[in-house]
């Protein structure tokens, strides 16, 4: 799907800009390649420079405005430098970017996770800049982070939903500012002991950060001695990209890590929670209070809720 739109800020008889991404699926730490078509207005231009913004959905928790969602630009780059564009002229900019190794998935194997992700151009013309042109990315998993869900799956974990978070997960080598979690439910092997599994996954050039969050269900030591309900656990993994090495294949290695999460917490009561790096729910830091950093853009979903609904108003190509 292609959106094309005249750069309203710049005037009627201004030019459009038309980004059209490469065909298939990208992948964290990859190349995100394509070209920004350009066609000059009534009137020669000047152009400053033509961006590509890497956006995404996200949703925020804050105790006092409870949820709500927000547009993150969570990457940048400048694909084209100052040069004039003339009255009626077509010009092409072939660019090929990286991808943050962190950037969320938004499918598996073809089918969508309800994650939304999007590449907004800028076009900064005589001081004026327009963001009007907006276009879907899609991002497949990693062979190693694909490889853990097909695993989950064959463990007989099902999938729930999938979100992109504001905020970060405290010990973590965390790089945006905010990250996926995938939510599982449990097969009837772990039913009685978690209501659902969260998983998030972190990314870096030389091996998979695998984040497991178990919602725990309540017991005779849960909460205290009246046992009134359960609470969360996490753990933390880490695995090279090709997978595990010697004898170990992936299921036993995943199932491995939701033993330790799961069963050795329940052995040693509420407090106790075993497993790498491992800590007990407020180990998710959300800070989604002011949405600082300068990372979230102004704009709130409703601006680009067109985009995200799939709007065809613009046009599509």
């Amino acid at each position: 799907m292609v959106f094309k739109r005249l750069l309203g800020s710049l005037g009627v008889g201004g030019p459009t800009v038309d980004t059209v991404l490469d065909p298939g699926a990208a992948r964290p730490g990859g190349t995100l390649s394509g070209r920004v078509h350009l066609v000059g207005g009534t009137a020669d231009h000047d152009v400053e420079h033509v961006a590509l913004e890497l956006v995404a959905r996200v949703e925020t928790e804050h105790e006092e405005h409870g949820d709500g969602e927000g547009v993150v630009v969570f990457d940048r780059h400048v694909v084209g430098g100052a040069f004039r564009l003339a009255a009626g002229e077509e010009t092409s900019l072939p660019f090929a970017v990286p991808l943050p190794w962190e950037t969320p998935a938004t499918e598996l194997h073809g089918q969508p996770l309800g994650i939304v992700l999007g590449v907004r151009t800028e076009l900064a013309v005589a001081g004026a800049r327009d963001k009007g042109d907006l276009d879907p990315l899609t991002v497949a998993p990693l062979p190693a982070q694909e490889a853990v869900l097909e695993a989950l799956g064959q463990l007989g974990f099902g999938f729930r939903s999938a979100d992109l978070e504001y905020g970060r997960i405290g010990g973590t080598g965390q790089q945006l500012p905010f990250y996926q979690e995938v939510e599982l439910t449990p097969p009837p092997r772990y039913a009685h002991q978690v209501n659902e599994i969260e998983l998030t996954f972190l990314a870096v050039p030389g091996a998979l950060e695998v984040v497991l969050e178990a919602d725990k269900r309540g017991g005779p030591f849960a909460d205290g001695p009246g046992g009134h309900g359960g609470h969360d656990a996490l753990s933390r993994f880490t695995v090279p990209h090709e997978g595990p090495s010697g004898p170990q294949d992936w299921n036993t290695l995943v199932d491995g890590w939701i033993q330790e999460l799961v069963e050795h917490r329940a052995s040693y009561g509420s407090h106790a929670v075993y497993g790498h790096e491992s800590g007990v729910g407020a180990a998710v830091v959300a800070g989604a209070a002011g949405i600082a950093g300068g990372m979230v853009a102004a704009e709130v979903v409703d601006e680009v809720g067109d985009f995200f609904e799939g709007d065809s108003d613009d046009g599509e190509g």
